[in-house]
């Protein structure tokens, strides 16, 4: 399934007064699309009770149910396990947003601009979302390629403070470029400094990178990154899950930024301050199970603090190369560079290589499983490699001595 506009919906949707009557179509399919973006525009970012609302009754009853003056709350907390209060302090948070002319309004902002509306179980939803839960996203605003979205695996997010400093922005876009030479996915805000020095170094390595708004995907924020947005919709993906003609609030910034740790394999903070939202991203990350590293800093900087209380404090991985960044992300990076390689450098010597680490020993079997190639054949590879003086052999299998990428 891809990605479509709002579809006009059945007479059972009329009941909900948010559609012509003369523009209704009796296909179910597209009812339940039309719901579920209804439901978008009436919620903020991340409102559990109404995820959990819709997953248990699905979105078009939830909305009939959301828009009736007598629903019967404790049918909705039986079926639902949303209690009678939760589901009355929905209804006084959707309700006021329960008007046709302003809903429909953000939806002629995105047909004019080209925006595409992303829904779970569209083939180019990323299902990483799915991990959180009740919390999950609605649907996503997409300028640019939606496909985009679903080629996010593998993918880094690399975050951290607007007013980062030269050293922050070299180290951000010497990750960002290696990663994206690689095939992996840079994923981040669009914000000045870090964000900003990300995206770029990910464009010039003809990668891919995706940025997350707070606000309508229509109008770039900052508007002082309106070209490097502009940039990133046209070789990947800017997304926001609130509706075009939204406003960027605190609030969705916040929740935002879950969006960036759940839709990568790693989060790594590389410069913030005390009241930076990288610390916010970094505890999205950690309560999803992510990896987490941090960059360090000189010990005088502020622009670094938070980085090293992630890494005291919050067992974030110190990572100070490309190659760390990797290794901090998984077996699931690990695959990728072993098929994708670097350029046009496929051969099994780059694939073996790609699968060694310069600080972790492996074994020959989980070299070979990474690398997608015959343990035999990689035996032999790594002999030669250990005449050369690449690789060293130990009791816990070998490791990588020099990178000859």
């Amino acid at each position: 399934m891809t990605a479509r506009e709002p579809s006009p919906v059945s007479a059972r949707m009329q009941l909900a007064g948010l559609v012509d009557p003369d523009a209704l179509a009796d296909d179910g399919e597209a009812v339940a699309r039309h719901a579920l973006a209804v439901w978008n525009a009436l919620t903020e970012p991340g409102d559990g009770v109404a995820g959990r609302l819709i997953a248990a009754l699905g979105a078009v009853d939830a909305l009939t149910a959301a828009r009736s003056d007598t629903p019967d709350t404790g049918a909705i907390a039986e079926a639902s396990g949303v209690s009678p209060a939760e589901y009355r302090a929905g209804r006084r948070r959707w309700r006021p947003r329960l008007d046709a002319a302003g809903i429909g309004a953000g939806w002629e902002v995105a047909r004019r601009h080209g925006i595409r509306l992303l829904q779970p179980g569209d083939r180019d939803w990323p299902s990483q979302l799915g991990d959180l839960g009740a919390h999950a996203p609605l649907g996503l605003w997409v300028r640019g390629d939606p496909a985009a979205l679903g080629r996010l695996q593998p993918s880094v997010a690399l975050v951290g403070a607007r007013a980062a400093t030269a050293y922050g922005e070299h180290v951000a876009s010497q990750f960002a470029s290696d990663l994206a030479a690689r095939g992996i996915g840079v994923v981040s805000g669009a914000a000045y400094g870090i964000d900003g020095a990300a995206h770029r170094a990910a464009l010039g390595a003809g990668g891919l990178t995706v940025a997350l708004l707070a606000g309508g995907v229509e109008r770039p924020y900052p508007a002082g990154h309106a070209h490097l947005i502009g940039r990133i919709a046209e070789g990947g993906a800017v997304a926001s899950e609130v509706p075009c003609g939204s406003a960027p609030t605190r609030w969705r910034f916040l929740q935002r930024n879950r969006l960036i740790s759940a839709l990568s394999d790693a989060t790594v903070v590389v410069e913030a301050g005390w009241r930076s939202g990288s610390l916010n991203t970094a505890a999205h990350a950690a309560s999803l199970g992510r990896p987490l590293g941090a960059v360090p800093g000189p010990i005088t900087s502020a622009t670094s603090a938070v980085c090293h209380r992630l890494i005291r404090e919050f067992d974030a991985r110190c990572v100070t190369t490309p190659d760390e960044v990797r290794e901090l992300a998984g077996d699931t990076v690990a695959v990728a560079w072993s098929e994708r390689g670097r350029g046009a450098r496929t051969d099994d010597s780059t694939r073996v290589r790609d699968a060694l680490s310069t600080r972790t020993w492996r074994e020959t079997v989980e070299i070979a499983r990474q690398a997608g190639m015959d343990p035999d054949e990689v035996g032999a590879l790594l002999g030669f490699f250990a005449l050369e003086g690449d690789v060293e052999r130990g009791p816990r299998g070998w490791r990588l001595v020099t990178d000859a990428r």
